[in-house]
């Protein structure tokens, strides 16, 4: 318990596979095999794209739930209306701890990714097409894919693609973050809120969505509309992408059709068969109680008719021998430690929820329990990026999904159970996938870990130096004095802290390979496709 899943965990399918057919087959789908299990794509016109996608009622699959169909016209118009061409931008990054669904389709079948992501490029007349990862698997993975369907980011070419990988943060998944990334600066939210429709990448209107989006709408462009109803209920028709993880014996990622009783997926995984809660949407969404998690079905409208949240597609069940609160405050301070540190209510409001939370339950009373009802409802809707209004809305879950629970911890002794650490975080000294560019650190000997400091990005905050005084210190102009160190292995915790708590992303771990004959094996060449001029088919 308490571990980071896997990039690639085990993934089933209730029914007949759309997203992960061909998965029994191979562990990946280049493009030969992709166009062998799917066949070629043919383009669309910009109307009917976006008419199938208001057709199937495709909504987006990164949490928010926008409309796709209302996001393509949108942008269409103001790429029109400004004279510019739009830019498509994949969101693959999926950086909370709980959430794989997307890094299992692009390090398996990023293919079909391309495939909506064209479609989409084509109908549009883009130029530019940029896939947003943060970890080494889904950059590999998705640079193979591109390289597969000979796209570059040569001047000159047709179409520029290229893949943008980013610090593994809560916040760089922000669509805000990703696209001032894209544009040189840190991958953090830019202060102020901008709808990507009107100005995203380069100031262009851009068609951002995420990975499942988007392979979602190249099933629906192959199979048309009406076969793609078939599955699923009427109005949320075909399947989602879940992440099942927390107290089950089988974490895994699972394809199911909307309308599938929540009950069942958990049973699949191997959850409590009376769990005490189920975390629905992931860190940003919200708690079911026992009775509740019994009428729940898979489904968008449905969760949230019932209290839930679909959002990025985690389900988290939590048994009854754990304290539901500690599970929460260890969730509430991880979303804290998050903060990209920009606004008020984000940097200070989510760390003194977080010691609200663990005053009720270090004995604080109804005065703690007010506190924090206070804070949570302070920060909604004043952050410049959607974090600050996420993790009030898990924190507020929790108060009311288990309200024994909190009663005992507010009005009593406690409810005597211990915190069994069930759901997963990123903890401090636990490496996520991605974050170091190297080989694993050896067990013994010298660390082979070196910091570095991007003066491009520095701002000077000097919380480097606060957190890794070993390492770090100030000079006059409050800078750090050296751009680059060794990190001795006594402080790597330390370092990795560092890293992911710099304000301005400034900061970077990278194995020192000298001396050492062993490296990370690259991707296998990949045998390059040539087919039909179709979209889904390469050269």
């Amino acid at each position: 318990m308490n571990e980071a899943l896997p990039d690639v965990p085990e993934v089933r399918v209730v029914g007949l596979p759309q997203l992960t057919s061909g998965f029994d087959l191979v562990e990946r789908l280049d493009l030969p095999m992709h166009l062998k299990v799917h066949g070629p794509l043919e383009p669309l016109g910009g109307e009917d794209l976006a008419s199938l996608a208001e057709d199937i009622n495709l909504k987006g699959r990164g949490g928010a739930g926008f409309p796709f169909g209302k996001k393509l016209r949108s942008v269409a118009e103001s790429a029109i209306k400004k004279g510019i061409r739009p830019v498509v931008v994949v969101n693959g990054s999926e950086d909370e701890p709980a959430c794989r669904k997307d890094t299992v389709l692009i390090n398996r079948a990023p293919h079909l990714i391309l495939d909506g992501a064209l479609l989409v490029a084509e109908a549009m007349g883009a130029r530019q097409l940029v896939i947003g990862v943060t970890r080494e698997s889904t950059q590999r993975s998705m640079e193979a894919a591109l390289e597969e369907r000979g796209l570059s980011n040569r001047r000159g070419s047709p179409l520029r693609a290229r893949v943008q990988r980013n610090p593994i943060r809560m916040v760089t998944g922000a669509a805000a973050s990703l696209i001032r990334s894209i544009d040189g600066g840190p991958a953090v939210p830019p202060g102020r809120k901008v709808s990507a429709s009107q100005a995203g990448v380069g100031g262009a209107p851009t068609l951002l969505s995420n990975a499942e989006t988007f392979a979602q709408l190249a099933i629906a462009a192959r199979i048309g509309p009406d076969r793609y109803r078939n599955t699923g209920l009427y109005d949320e028709p075909g399947t989602v992408m879940l992440t099942v993880s927390g107290a089950v014996s089988r974490p895994m990622v699972i394809e199911v059709p909307t309308g599938v009783p929540l009950r069942y997926v958990l049973q699949l995984a191997g959850a409590p068969a009376m769990p005490q809660g189920v975390l629905t949407g992931g860190y940003h969404g919200k708690w079911l109680d026992a009775a509740t998690v019994n009428e729940a079905i898979v489904s968008r409208d449905s969760l949230a008719a019932v209290g839930g949240a679909l959002g990025a597609g985690a389900i988290l069940p939590i048994t009854q021998e754990t304290c539901p609160l500690g599970e929460s405050l260890r969730v509430a301070q991880w979303l804290a430690d998050e903060s990209a540190g920009q606004c008020g209510p984000c940097y200070l409001g989510l760390p003194a929820a977080a010691r609200g939370l663990a005053d009720i339950l270090n004995g604080g009373g109804p005065a703690a329990l007010e506190a924090v009802k206070q804070v949570a409802k302070s920060v909604k809707r004043r952050g410049a990026c959607s974090h600050p209004d996420g993790s009030a809305m898990f924190i507020e879950s929790t108060l009311k999904a288990f309200t024994d629970d909190l009663a005992a911890h507010v009005l009593g002794n406690g409810c005597g159970r211990p915190v069994e650490g069930v759901l997963p975080l990123f903890e401090d000294g636990q490496v996520p996938m991605g974050i170091l560019s190297g080989p694993g650190q050896p067990e013994t000997g010298s660390s082979r870990q070196k910091i570095f400091v991007d003066w491009t990005l520095c701002r000077g905050h000097g919380l480097c130096a606060d957190l890794l005084p070993e390492v770090f210190e100030l000079g006059a102009d409050g800078f750090p004095t050296v751009a680059q160190a060794p990190v001795p292995r006594s402080v790597e915790a330390k370092a990795l802290r560092a890293v992911r708590r710099c304000p301005a992303l400034a900061l970077r771990i990278e194995e020192d390979t000298r001396g050492s004959s062993s490296s990370r094996p690259n991707l296998p060449v990949l045998s390059q496709g040539r087919g039909r001029r179709a979209l889904g088919s390469g050269r």
